[in-house]
């Protein structure tokens, strides 16, 4: 019966996922991420489905659910606006999943460094806890005048500060002390 709630609260998140963003320019979460010193959460850019299939291996990406060219496009508006922004990200972490990955390289933001605090625990949620603090530690620990983008995925986001964020979205916060304070959030449409 939990299986069967947990199957049915993803593909509600999924299906959230592929509504369009609503979300209008939010200046002051821009111009927070100018001075620096903030952290991106960002989910994947658009990978239609939900999970992966059966036979996933994370060596492998035509075994996995992968960027749509829609979700190729979203990563690409979204390093686009960074860099229109002058918005300096100091260091770009991924999940080693695929269409995390691509989604990095396609913001084009710096060296994107794959990362296993940032894989999606979706399959194994025995996980959720372990990743959930190695990603907070992470967090807590950056001192970078500038920013720090993680692409991740949409139940590591959630674990960490609630709330659903849609494919190529973004929440951006500030750790302070043991606090991790959200800014603001960002769609993928630059905004």
């Amino acid at each position: 019966m939990l299986t069967l709630r947990y199957l049915s609260f993803a593909l509600l998140l999924g299906m959230l996922s592929m509504l369009p963003l609503t979300t209008h320019a939010n200046t002051a979460t821009w111009q927070a991420l100018q001075e620096g010193g903030l952290v991106i959460l960002m989910r994947h850019a658009l990978a239609p489905g939900i999970g992966d299939p059966p036979a996933f291996k994370l060596e492998e990406c035509d075994t996995q659910r992968n960027l749509s060219a829609e979700g190729r496009a979203q990563a690409v508006r979204v390093g686009q606006a960074f860099r229109e922004r002058e918005v300096p990200i100091d260091a770009v972490y991924s999940s080693r999943w695929c269409r995390a990955l691509e989604t990095a390289e396609q913001l084009a933001l710096g060296d994107v460094e794959p990362t296993p605090w940032l894989d999606s625990f979706f399959r194994n949620p025995g996980e959720r806890e372990a990743l959930t603090q190695a990603l907070r530690d992470n967090i807590m620990a950056w001192q970078g005048p500038g920013n720090l983008m993680l692409v991740t995925h949409q139940v590591n986001i959630t674990a960490l500060i609630g709330g659903v964020v849609r494919s190529g979205d973004m929440a951006v916060v500030r750790p302070e002390g043991q606090v991790l304070n959200v800014v603001g959030s960002l769609s993928s449409n630059g905004e």
